[in-house]
């Protein structure tokens, strides 16, 4: 056996550890990450990163905005969304502009090879120590801190089995990952889960000149959605997503809804004319968040995945990740100052924090999803918006103003824009 300690671990270097831990090395705490892969490594998504994610890079190190922006091979700047209902007509919602720093773009694209590295490279610090390639076999928990047994094979040599010390853990290991199974109550997620499907093409047609993200609700895929974002270098991230509930007892096969959605439907099938698939058709599971729910406990908490943090209308989860990184960094600064590790004080410092922040904005999101079981009043909305600028100009404040969206709640809403009102 062959013993390390450190006053925190972090379990998985994707989006949400990596936000740990560079707000970590930020207020000067020593920590070592785990981490299975070994990077440059591909992660199946969207490939979408919200203002959220904008501004949670810029709090930590305004250079690596100005990284991104400067750098058109890897990142794409995006400006807003396009909505299209099932009767094809559709209705653009630019990013609130107000919300722009310094003149930047409020979002942007890349492939997650590329960004998940980009924040790998940024992690290099003197408080931090990285291992990759890495199995975890066992986590053990007592008053003093956390016991974690792993398998280093990244040497090329035989595994054998090491131990690492912590006073304090991070769990960023996803939904399926030993952090939540260990350490959670109530760690299924299967009542929230969706399932998601990732492709990449290249000469898609018909992008927004401000390339904006497209949520396309076909009548064939709802309640799930359909999704074209565009990418650097003429490239685009396609997509399905539905509730894993739906995909089993209907038995849907995923795969072959997408490409009949491609091939046939008449709203979109144009734009593939002259595209061609660049890469197998991968899934993934998506943890939604949809109410508050356990993400902390003694001498720990879970962020990103692990504390199921997607928004459940758009299938978003870089933004609360790296958002749920942060937080989570700030709360471990804090608590050495106070020499503070109990329950109570990461729930009132971490959990409670972070459903304040974003909690209201789940929940809305999860509104918003249900909606699109109810396709007669989505092609209501879009289509009284594309006659109405002021709605339009609602429509638009709902994704910036928590007040706004929760008009969606409200069947007066619905009447006034029958009633043209």
């Amino acid at each position: 056996m062959q013993d390390m300690q450190t006053p925190v671990v972090i379990i998985g270097c994707g989006p949400a550890g990596a936000g740990a831990s560079l707000y970590l090395s930020k207020a000067g705490i020593h920590h070592i990450i785990l981490e299975k892969d070994t990077f440059p490594r591909d992660k199946i998504c969207g490939d979408a990163c919200s203002g959220k994610t904008a501004f949670v890079l810029r709090k930590a190190n305004p250079a690596f905005l100005d990284e991104i922006f400067s750098d058109a091979n890897r990142f794409m700047p995006s400006f807003g969304v396009t909505f299209a209902a099932p009767n094809g007509k559709s209705i653009d919602i630019p990013f609130a502009l107000d919300k722009m720093v310094e003149g930047r773009p409020p979002g942007f694209t890349t492939p997650r090879l590329q960004f998940d590295n980009f924040l790998f490279e940024k992690l290099k610090s003197p408080f931090a120590t990285i291992l990759q390639g890495i199995t975890i076999k066992d986590l053990q928990q007592d008053d003093a801190g956390f016991h974690i047994t792993y398998q280093d094979k990244s040497d090329g040599l035989a595994a054998t089995d090491k131990t690492i010390k912590a006073q304090l853990l991070i769990g960023a290991d996803g939904d399926k990952g030993m952090s939540r199974k260990k350490l959670l109550q109530d760690n299924l997620v299967t009542k929230t889960s969706a399932i998601g499907l990732r492709a990449y093409y290249d000469g898609v047609t018909g992008m927004h000149e401000k390339n904006y993200i497209e949520l396309h609700f076909l009548n064939e895929v709802l309640p799930g959605y359909f999704w074209i974002f565009p990418l650097p270098n003429g490239q685009a991230n396609i997509g399905i997503g539905m509730e894993s509930e739906v995909v089993r007892k209907k038995k849907i096969n995923l795969r072959a809804l997408m490409l009949k959605a491609i091939n046939e439907n008449p709203n979109i099938k144009h734009r593939f004319a002259n595209a061609t698939l660049t890469d197998k058709i991968y899934g993934w599971g998506l943890p939604m968040g949809v109410e508050k729910t356990q993400v902390s406990g003694h001498r720990f908490m879970v962020i990103g995945d692990a504390a199921s943090l997607i928004d459940p209308f758009t299938g978003e989860g870089i933004g609360n990740a790296l958002f749920s990184g942060m937080l989570a960094a700030e709360a471990i600064e804090k608590a050495f100052a106070l020499n503070q590790f109990d329950a109570a004080f990461f729930q009132e410092n971490y959990g409670d924090v972070l459903f304040r922040r974003i909690g209201a904005e789940l929940k809305l999101s999860y509104t918003m999803q249900k909606l699109v079981r109810f396709p007669w009043l989505f092609n209501l909305v879009v289509n009284k918006a594309n006659k109405s600028p002021s709605l339009q100009k609602t429509i638009s404040s709902m994704f910036a103003d928590l007040d706004m969206r929760a008009l969606l709640r409200k069947p007066s809403f619905y009447w006034n824009i029958l009633m043209n009102k």
